[in-house]
Formats: C-alpha cells, structure tokens, sequence
C-alpha cells in the first residue's frame, strides 16, 4: 500500500476517532470521494490498535482504575470504585457488541455504507449534540457515572453503527443530556471507547490472522504508529479544548460538512 495512502488513513482514523465527528465515515469518504482503494482490514485493525494505544495511555489513571477492580468483580463484589467503573464498561459495551453482530450477518453494514447515509448523520447527530449540550441542565463529573446511566450510554453508543454517527459524538451526546459536564461527557466517552475498540480489534483481527504476511505487517505498522500519535494529540486538544469552548465548532463541521455530503449524494 502506499505510504501517502496509509499516512491518510492513519492521520484521519487518528483525528477523528474521539472526536465527534465519526472517523468510520471519514474513512469511508475516502474511497467514495476519491477513488483510492479501500485501505482493506490489515490497516483497520493497526489504526484501532494506534488509537486504542493513545486513549489508554491518555487516561492510565482510570483504566488502571478499571483493572484493579476486575478481580473484585469477577468475585462478586461491588465495593470498590475500580469494580464499579469496571462493571460499568462492560455494561455499556454490551449493546454495541450484540447489535454490531446483528448488522453484521444481516449485512445491514456493507449496505449502510454510502455517502448519502453518511452526510444525512453528520448532520443530524451534529444539531442534536448541539441541542444536547445546549440544553445540559446540570454539570456532574464524570466520577458520577453509575450502572444506569452505562446502560443508557450503552444503548446510545450502538447508535453509532450507522456511519457517520460518530461514536465519541454519540456518547457524549448521550451524556450531556443525562446531565454532565462537558470534560465528564467526553472523558466517559472515551473511557467507552476502549473496550468496544478493543472488541472490535479482536474481531477484525480474527480476520486478518490467516492472511498476513510481511508487507502487510509492515503497513500495520506504520499506520499503527501514526494513528497513535494523531489521536493523542486530538485527545489533548479536545479535553483543553474543553475548558473554553464548547462543542459548536465540531458541530459547525458536521453541519457543513453533511450539507456538502448530500449535495454530491444527490446531484
């Protein structure tokens, strides 16, 4: 694969996967807006493997947080705050788990992606985290997250299935009208992301497994290593960017941008 090619996936995968903006319809737009080659499942999996890298190392505290407690969850026991963020993870990953597979064997996925669907999400999931975070009554910390409000978010985040959704935007959506604060909303946002990236990593790489050589390899990773700096600095420039400003300018760009989507979808 060539290396200005894999430079963009991993870039764009990379900027876009906390942001919310959908980094699954981005790398959709790619092949659909220029006529490259479909990066193929080798480089999917080695830029969710960059970003996976990034958001933990990014929040260590809390994932570490998180794996303490998994001990005392398997146990049964719920009197820790470790196995509480860790039982509140898995039930929020669930969802997605359960309708990711469905649209998998229906082959609803393949059929969803196209511009069209792309460019109608980016616009209505952008004015509906606009009206979310506008409308937000409360300011809680994400330290207040507890099992209902996972299931809830859980639900949420198997929305973004649908390309262009954004899975960081859902999710923060989902949390800003249940009444967090903006860096709580994005911080359980990407506190979400890892196992469902994790999960999804496996899955693809499953895939990948039987046909990897070593051209393949090395495009993994060097992709790998782009997505992984690009996505730590897009985490360090939201969560500052947060404490000034609030999610409209990313809104701004998903209005635009589905408007521009659905001009080239219909004309």
């Amino acid at each position: 694969m060539p290396l200005l090619h894999l430079l963009l996936v991993a870039l764009i995968q990379g900027l876009t996967e906390f942001l919310p903006v959908s980094s699954s319809g981005h790398l959709i737009l790619i092949p659909n807006l220029t006529g490259l080659q479909d990066q193929g499942l080798v480089v999917d999996v080695a830029v969710h493997v960059g970003t996976l890298g990034a958001v933990v190392l990014y929040f260590w505290p809390d994932v570490r947080l998180a794996l303490s407690g998994i001990p005392r969850l398997l146990r049964g026991k719920m009197d820790t705050a470790g196995a509480g963020l860790a039982l509140c993870l898995l039930l929020a990953t669930i969802p997605v788990l359960i309708f990711g597979l469905i649209l998998k064997l229906t082959g609803l996925d393949a059929a969803m992606r196209s511009t069209a669907v792309i460019g109608w999400t980016m616009l209505l999931f952008g004015l509906l985290l606009y009206w979310a975070d506008q409308r937000a009554p409360r300011n809680m910390p994400a330290e207040f997250w507890n099992i209902p409000h996972a299931v809830i978010l859980g639900l949420w985040q198997a929305v973004a299935l649908i390309p262009g959704t954004s899975r960081s935007g859902i999710c923060i959506t989902g949390a800003r009208y249940l009444g967090y604060g903006r860096k709580g909303a994005a911080k359980i946002a990407m506190l979400m992301s890892i196992p469902t990236i994790l999960a999804s990593g496996l899955l693809l790489g499953a895939e990948v497994a039987v046909t990897a050589n070593t051209a393949a390899a090395r495009d993994a990773a060097i992709a790998a290593a782009f997505a992984f700096v690009a996505a730590l600095f897009a985490l360090w420039f939201m969560m500052r960017l947060l404490k000034s400003v609030s999610f409209t300018p990313y809104v701004i760009y998903r209005v635009i941008l589905g408007v521009v989507l659905l001009v080239i979808a219909y004309g």
